[in-house]
């Protein structure tokens, strides 16, 4: 395989991205390139051509739309073996399912990152690689593999391993979630769980009510089940409960979807009272909740709020946890909890779903945290995500334009700003790139995916000694692109 040639980028008319992905395409599609072909990591190629990782992998994933190669997490990017050859003579239309071509309209809108080599992350949900802590993870690993046999290299329980779950039920207990280890659901992270609470739930052309703003990739798990979304608008206090009680008192909507701690995007704690309001809606109504906590072990300051699950006297809500943003994403490790058939509903779906996990990695983690290594990880941690996120909420109030609006979480990554006029901030995004940060626009987390004057910016991969520059970055495409643009009105710190 020949490596793109980018020297004569300057003179095209293709974003770098773009280019790469011709010149691989041509390569593919000639034969050149054979069916089966492993493409170069996206860390070496970006290494070798010069440019950032977030330009390669979307010149991967524009392959990928095309049917040209296929991405497996932990294995790479393939050439497809069924790849057909097109040209001008041999043009052949695929019909794909209903579903697939809703959810490759709603991937076509989510927004892309090109960006200068240096340009500061902050559109990233990802840990900071350079905090994971491998080397003890490595001797857990190496532990359980030496002293596990072959039974760990079985298909093992469907809901997962069993001392994991232990692990996993106590220290839910702790935190005041009435829970057994037969109510623990080992999952593929957050991800999965979210997809199996979904169906679990909700049938296609049934309903689940969401947030607006909402995680994004709820969103698209929605549309690939043929589910529908109903938002629930986000107040300065968290869902509005009165939008949420109309809502849930439709036949068609089966459950409601919610991040009350450290929300994503918005990054706000909902206080006891409005949870305690909550379950009263979603009791009355009969409606099952889906706890996404996510960030739970991620509690930067002030006291923690007991989380809906422990709440619950009813059974209804299933919670979600995972280590993908507290630990690593690589190990792919998050667990669902649920009382009654819920419990023994979410069984079944990942035993239809994919039989069961891997059990050496689920036997490290449960070593790696009855060990203590993950409580030491929070506690260097922590510090570090605290001083980020002072440098964030420091950086903008000095630097932003009068009138903007930012949340000030007591944990997780991510800050919600609102800048004090009217623009839709996608417009912002190839600026601030080309300045030199990245983030998300505020409509990447809206149902509707319609215009939004916020955005998102992360902690999760900015250094402290860098977020300074790049919220100057920001600042000013902002102020560039306010010259033209009117007033918005008064914001309490909610999407408008």
């Amino acid at each position: 395989m020949r490596l793109p040639d980018l020297t004569a980028t300057g003179a095209s008319a293709l974003p770098v991205y773009q280019e790469i992905a011709s010149q691989l395409r041509v390569q593919i599609e000639s034969g050149e390139v054979e069916a089966g072909t492993r493409l170069p990591t996206i860390r070496s190629l970006a290494s070798v051509l010069g440019v950032n990782r977030d330009t390669v992998s979307l010149a991967y994933e524009s392959l990928a739309s095309a049917g040209l190669v296929e991405s497996t997490v932990g294995r790479g990017t393939f050439v497809c073996q069924a790849q057909i050859i097109r040209n001008e003579g041999d043009k052949v239309a695929i019909a794909l399912g209903a579903q697939v071509e809703q959810l490759l309209h709603f991937d076509a809108g989510r927004p892309r990152y090109p960006a200068a080599p240096d340009a500061v992350a902050m559109h990233s949900l990802i840990p900071d690689p350079s905090l994971y802590p491998i080397a003890d993870f490595r001797r857990c690993l190496e532990q359980v593999l030496e002293g596990g046999g072959a039974d760990l290299f079985l298909y093992g329980d469907t809901q997962g391993h069993h001392g994991l779950r232990e692990a996993i039920g106590e220290r839910l207990r702790e935190v005041g979630i009435k829970i057994e280890t037969e109510g623990v659901v080992l999952c593929h992270g957050a991800s999965q769980g979210i997809a199996l609470a979904i169906r679990l739930f909700a049938g296609q052309g049934e309903t689940i009510a969401v947030e607006s703003p909402t995680y994004h990739n709820v969103l698209g798990t929605l549309v690939s089940f043929g589910v529908r979304s109903a938002a629930v608008p986000m107040t300065e206090d968290g869902p509005d409960l009165k939008a949420l009680d109309l809502l849930l008192a439709r036949p068609d909507v089966k459950a409601f979807y919610t991040i009350p701690t450290f929300h994503n995007p918005m990054g706000t704690t909902t206080s006891v009272a409005h949870r305690r309001a909550l379950l009263a809606i979603a009791a009355r109504h009969g409606k099952p909740i889906i706890e996404d906590g996510f960030e739970m072990d991620l509690r930067l300051r002030g006291k923690a709020v007991p989380s809906l699950a422990a709440l619950d006297d009813s059974g209804l809500v299933v919670h979600l946890s995972s280590f993908s943003k507290s630990l690593f994403p690589g190990v792919r490790s998050g667990a669902l909890a649920a009382r009654g058939r819920a419990a023994e509903g979410l069984v079944a779906l990942k035993h239809a779903s994919d039989l069961a996990d891997s059990l050496p990695l689920q036997a490290a983690m449960d070593r790696f945290v009855r060990s203590g290594g993950y409580d030491r990880h929070l506690d260097k941690l922590r510090p570090v995500l605290r001083e980020r996120l002072d440098c964030v909420l420091e950086s903008l109030a000095e630097l932003m334009p009068e009138g903007t609006y930012a949340s000030a979480p007591e944990g997780g990554y991510q800050v919600w700003v609102e800048l004090p006029f009217e623009i839709d901030t996608r417009d912002l995004v190839a600026d601030a790139a080309k300045a030199g940060v990245l983030f998300a626009p505020g409509s990447h987390f809206l149902p509707d995916r319609g215009p939004s004057r916020a955005l998102r910016l992360t902690i999760a991969e900015a250094p402290s000694n860098r977020i300074r520059g790049a919220i100057e970055a920001l600042a000013q495409a902002v102020t560039n692109a306010s010259q033209h643009q009117a007033p918005a009105p008064p914001t309490a710190g909610v999407h408008l």
